[in-house]
């Protein structure tokens, strides 16, 4: 094993660290580069041009998302109107232009406020995405049929999140300083560009992508307002104060930790406590259909359900999902306290939140947009990443054949329940292959691709290089503690003290 410097013992001021060109360590990435001239050359200027890699990734990040765009070409074109199943079939299915008139936005009626017709009696998002579904649909042309109005609403609503998508793109490249390149991986995702417009998961991303970065710049405050109204947009946000809690702890940084932590609570509050005063039941209907949703897509609870005579209730699925988190939250908490060098911060972000998207009661295919952005900056090595997105992709289209089967009547057309429960035990192995190689780079920290590249904690703010004050089991021995500190080979910078990067 190679010698790790760690990151109290390090000597820091020999000179200033360069950025890490993905092309020079990363196989996979060299090889990819071919396809636009190779890898840089050692001569090559970096940070001479225009082409800034912040701008680059943007670009690129938008350009892809407008492929996303064409591929749901011909539901726009009358998938979405004409034919349950042929949706599925072009696997091009969105809420979006659906809940246009199944939400009253084409009424006008104010979410949360105003009772719905039909089962769903109030709008079942959190209010910060029920404000964003809202703005949407007041810069949509109410004139026309409602098939032009709700392809208008889905092209305003595209616009809208492709500007999240470029802002997710433009914070993962600057929260690790050295390592700008990693947002390609952001920018390139297949299953980011396909599910991107299914729903509205980009908003809440966007915020936290926006919050990660201010915590690598030691912005507490920022951070914690912005992970709040990420909360507000979307329920998944809000763990990764879990993390956060572990490390502060390990490292004593609990002032830090308290300033998020109001923070979040407070801006939460701001956007929440209105209407929670006004219009509690409709308020409240995102959190009561979380609850008495049964087991549903993508999940593997689904797959016992579909399997068994007599399939577990809702209220017995929701305690064992919630007992399951917990455990594996307690887990992920031992690993942190118990790991010879502290995590990163990205690291465990990214672990509790599949955490959470395993043991979730459903699925849905957009959810992968959470894990994208703490992916790159958890484990940046482009096979892994490339691997768990080829299993990603198999299930988008997998679902959307199983359900052109089940909405195809007797002609079946289309992936039949065994089929689906396979592409669901591909997304479950492709996340938890990812799962394992961020917990081996953990207990491993020499073979960590930014550690290894000469950081300590990048995207950890006031953590970054900072001492432990508190650890347990094996790390918590002088002797583990001394072999921690031992390594061979040059010292080097650690950090975002002095660090250079791509970024503008």
């Amino acid at each position: 094993m190679c010698g790790m410097p760690s990151a109290e013992s390090t000597r820091a001021g020999v000179q200033k660290p360069e950025p890490v060109l993905p092309t020079k360590e990363d196989a996979v990435a060299a090889a990819g580069s071919e396809l636009i001239g190779g890898p840089l050359g050692r001569r090559a200027l970096l940070g001479t041009s225009w082409w800034t890699p912040v701008r680059v990734i943007a670009l690129v990040a938008i350009g892809v998302f407008a492929l996303g765009l064409v591929q749901k070409a011909p539901c726009y074109n009358g998938a979405w109107f004409y034919g349950a199943s042929s949706q599925y079939t072009h696997a091009c299915y969105s809420d979006i232009p659906h809940l246009y008139q199944g939400r009253g936005f084409a009424d006008g009626l104010v979410p949360y406020f105003d009772r719905l017709p039909g089962d769903m009696q109030y709008l079942e998002y959190p209010v910060l995405t029920g404000v964003f579904m809202e703005v949407a649909s007041w810069l949509t042309p109410g004139s026309g049929t409602i098939q032009d109005q709700e392809q208008w609403y889905w092209m305003v609503n595209a616009g809208m999140l492709m500007v999240c998508a470029a802002v997710i793109a433009v914070c993962v490249t600057r929260t690790h300083a050295r390592r700008p390149w990693d947002g390609l991986l952001v920018a390139l995702a297949p299953a980011f560009a396909l599910t991107a417009t299914i729903n509205w998961d980009l908003l809440a991303v966007a915020l936290t992508a926006a919050a990660m970065l201010m915590w690598s710049r030691g912005r507490a405050l920022a951070f914690g307002v912005l992970l709040g109204l990420a909360t507000a947009a979307k329920l998944y946000p809000f763990l990764l104060l879990g993390p956060l809690l572990v490390l502060c702890w390990r490292a004593g940084r609990w002032r830090e930790f308290g300033t998020a932590l109001g923070g979040a609570v407070a801006a939460w509050v701001v956007v929440n406590g209105p209407v929670m005063l006004f219009a509690f039941e409709g308020w409240s209907k995102f959190y009561t259909f979380s609850q008495e949703r049964g087991v549903d897509f993508g999940s593997f609870w689904l797959i016992m359900a579909q399997n068994s005579d007599d399939p577990l209730g809702t209220e017995t699925v929701n305690t064992l999902a919630t007992v399951l988190m917990l455990v594996c939250c307690a887990g992920v908490a031992a690993l942190a306290l118990m790991a010879r060098r502290r995590p990163r911060f990205a690291q465990l972000a990214f672990l509790i939140v599949a955490v959470f998207i395993l043991t979730n009661k459903v699925y849905s295919p957009q959810y992968v947009l959470w894990l994208v952005p703490l992916a790159a900056l958890a484990r940046p090595k482009w096979r892994d990443f490339l691997i768990w997105q080829a299993c990603e992709v198999a299930y988008f289209l997998g679902i959307w054949l199983y359900l052109a089967y089940t909405t195809s009547g007797e002609a079946h057309k289309g992936l039949p329940t065994d089929g689906y429960h396979w592409v669901i035990g591909l997304h479950l192995l492709g996340t938890l292959y990812l799962c394992v190689m961020v917990v081996r780079d953990i207990l491993r920290p020499d073979r960590d691709p930014v550690r290894r590249s000469g950081d300590d904690d990048p995207s950890g703010g006031v953590l970054d290089g900072a001492k432990d004050v508190f650890v347990l089991g094996r790390a918590a021995k002088p002797e583990r503690q001394e072999a921690a500190a031992r390594f061979d080979g040059p010292a080097v910078e650690w950090g975002r003290q002095g660090a250079t990067g791509g970024s503008l």
